[in-house]
């Protein structure tokens, strides 16, 4: 029993000797340069990476003024450490983007050396769609931590929505001209044959033949059309009809 006990706790011990033996404590990094934080990251056996930039009084410009995880922690090796590094006090004025469209604000926006945060879309009243409405920080905003500037841009107005009405059993003909009245497009024309033969006969008693081209569009019947009637569409909708002749 003695040797079968002795042999599992050197196992226990030189397991957990494997799994600490892969750990590392975190340097600290904070007040250090980039560079010089990198290589002693890879000394360490980690990785190291700037992720994000802030204005700060108290950091000096360049420097790391935060990490992630903290210095001390334990960690398994080729850990990134993920840093935010100071841009010093803020010295950029914040420029007013208000009535730009949202290009020229981005544009605006970099060249300042400020960073372009989101760009949201809302549809709010506006005469000019597609321009800036709003803007967060304001302009010539002070003391500000991030070196970014979103927007909100006016969205279009939205297309007029009706409800589709139902075609089957007209005409073809007469159906084309009221589709284009009301905006919307006539697309793919799919001809169905008819499932049972004309009715009326010949006076020779045989079956008298189906309607052709010639015999004019309004024999055109709509049978099946997509979008389905009722249901809602917008102006600029393709109708695609399967017709009977």
């Amino acid at each position: 029993m003695v040797l079968p006990m002795v042999a599992m706790v050197s196992a226990v011990t030189t397991m957990r000797l494997a799994i600490h033996g892969r750990e590392v404590a975190v340097p600290s990094f904070v007040g250090m340069m980039p560079a010089d934080a990198q290589r002693l990251a890879l000394q360490s056996g980690l990785t190291f990476s700037v992720e994000r930039r802030f204005y700060s009084s108290q950091v000096a410009f360049g420097r790391v003024m935060s990490q992630v995880p903290d210095a001390g922690t334990l960690v398994r090796r080729g850990w990134q450490v993920r840093a935010a590094e100071s841009l010093g006090s803020q010295r950029v004025a914040i420029p007013d983007v208000v009535g730009q469209s949202g290009r020229a604000a981005e544009i605006n926006i970099r060249e300042r050396g400020l960073e372009m945060g989101t760009q949201a879309i809302a549809h709010l009243p506006s005469p000019t769609p597609g321009m800036v409405i709003a803007q967060d920080p304001p302009a010539n905003a002070h003391e500000i931590s991030a070196p970014r500037v979103s927007v909100l841009i006016g969205a279009p107005p939205e297309p007029a929505a009706f409800v589709m009405p139902n075609f089957i059993g007209q005409p073809l003909a007469l159906v084309s001209s009221d589709i284009e009245k009301a905006g919307l497009h006539l697309g793919n024309l799919t001809v169905q044959q008819p499932t049972s033969a004309p009715a009326g006969t010949a006076a020779s008693g045989g079956a008298a033949p189906p309607p052709t081209a010639a015999s004019g569009t309004n024999a055109t019947l709509i049978v099946g059309q997509d979008p389905a009637p009722g249901q809602k569409v917008t102006a600029g909708t393709v109708v695609n009809f399967v017709v009977q002749r």
